[in-house]
């Protein structure tokens, strides 16, 4: 049947609108979320989707600032140590000298390929006195040529020099803040009070010995800015009466491959001595740092999570105050399927929308971070840091990809969580029970 005529000047009729490209359940959610913001008889839903959007913001911000803040801490406690410890050191299994065959060991280490730098040590702790200060010390003998190959104290001199340090004229380089304690200078004479002395009637006497301060270094690290003291080899080994060096220094490609390699090298030496890479020498304080790190993560995440679940309380809500729509809906053929897919779209544009504005606003403090410490410093005249108590006196921060992406994914499974059960809910809504009072 054709259709009929449509008479002349008459206007031509609207045609039918065009079918959507989305699903119905996608635009209904979102007409949801918006129109949640700007009607009034719901107001108080909004406030609540509101409070649930900024927790879950907070939530992943706080942990992104926190977790970076840990790695940055991490990776400049670990590079200024490894400015002065070596990636691997060769001791003797009992703690004394590596004999009299050393030069032979040190040149067959030096050939294999993962090694870069290598450099012999004597250590030993000792006491410096000057007037009435009195400090311990630990005590390194270096060869100043060869030390740079394997530490960064030479380019870190804020006085003096490495180079100073000259067999039989017992110099001396100090940290800085040991120096500052002593009250000396380059030039000044310090009394190094070495444990192991003569025994004689009265027992055993300490042995002395004036040294020249010849330079002070700075290396960001307290505690060997506070308690390392250098000497020359051949002095450090007369002084604590060492038959050479007590242990060879190595530098290897890369401090990660430094267990890989002080492996290797382990099967090349002799029963009496050791091969121990970096991560040996401070193995209790970077595990606890992987611990707090992992402790604070869960913690963290767990705020996340009850931040989450607020989504629960705003859909449910939401589901209670669109009765009648869901009823409406149902009459015309929606699936229960339909109707849940239409609150968890509602419930997961909330949530995303709060992991983004959390991400974006953690990454903003995180590349931040100490700028800000620092204006609060000043404003509240006060150190959060001081270098006496903790490891350095700064607040880095080292964002890094893989944290960020695991926690923006771990913040949006906690918010799709969070829908599914007020989503289903709708789902059971009966059209006859939900029109009967309307």
């Amino acid at each position: 049947m054709s259709a009929p005529p449509v008479p002349a000047g008459s206007p031509l009729p609207a045609p039918p609108p065009a079918p959507s490209a989305w699903p119905f359940e996608l635009l209904i959610g979102w007409r949801y979320t918006r129109a949640g913001r700007r009607t009034r008889h719901n107001g108080f839903i909004s406030f609540i989707s509101f409070i649930s959007v900024a927790g879950i913001a907070l939530g992943v911000a706080a942990l992104i600032v926190v977790i970076s803040v840990m790695n940055g801490f991490q990776e400049q406690v670990r590079d200024r140590m490894l400015g002065v410890i070596p990636h691997v050191q060769v001791l003797s299994a009992d703690g004394g000298s590596l004999g009299p065959d050393w030069q032979a060991l040190a040149a067959r280490l030096r050939r294999d390929p993962q090694v870069t730098g290598l450099a012999p040590v004597v250590q030993g702790q000792a006491l410096l006195a000057q007037g009435n200060s009195l400090f311990g010390v630990l005590a390194w003998g270096v060869e100043p040529r060869l030390e740079p190959q394997v530490s960064s104290i030479a380019s870190h001199m804020v006085a003096g020099s490495l180079d100073a340090l000259r067999p039989g004229e017992f110099g001396v380089v100090l940290g800085e803040d040991l120096a500052q304690r002593l009250g000396v200078g380059v030039g000044d004479l310090v009394t190094m009070v070495v444990p192991s002395g003569s025994l004689t009637p009265a027992g055993m006497i300490p042995r002395l010995r004036s040294l020249r301060v010849v330079g002070v270094f700075r290396i960001g690290h307290y505690e060997y800015d506070s308690s390392l003291a250098l000497l020359d080899l051949r002095d450090a080994s007369r002084l604590f009466l060492t038959q050479g060096p007590t242990g060879l220094r190595l530098q290897t490609r890369s401090i990660d491959d430094a267990p890989a390699v002080a492996q290797q090298l382990q099967a090349m030496l002799p029963p009496n001595l050791v091969a121990q890479p970096w991560t040996a020498q401070n193995r209790t304080w970077f595990e606890a740092v992987v611990i707090e790190k992992r402790m604070m993560f869960i913690i963290l995440a767990m705020i996340v999570a009850v931040a989450a679940f607020n989504l629960v309380s705003t859909l449910v809500m939401t589901v209670t105050d669109k009765q009648s729509d869901i009823a409406i809906l149902r009459t015309q053929g929606a699936s229960p399927r339909s109707i849940m897919g239409i609150f968890v779209v509602q419930g997961a544009v909330t949530g995303v929308f709060g992991v983004l504005s959390g991400v974006a606003l953690g990454l903003l403090i995180a590349f931040n971070v100490d700028p800000i410490v620092s204006f609060l410093e000043w404003l509240f005249h006060t150190q959060f840091l001081p270098s006496s108590v903790y490891l350095i006196h700064t607040m880095p921060s080292d964002p890094r990809l893989g944290d960020v992406l695991s926690i923006t994914l771990i913040a949006l499974g906690l918010s799709l969580l969070a829908t599914l059960y007020p989503s289903w809910r709708a789902s059971r809504v009966q059209p006859a029970a939900a029109l009967r009072y309307e």
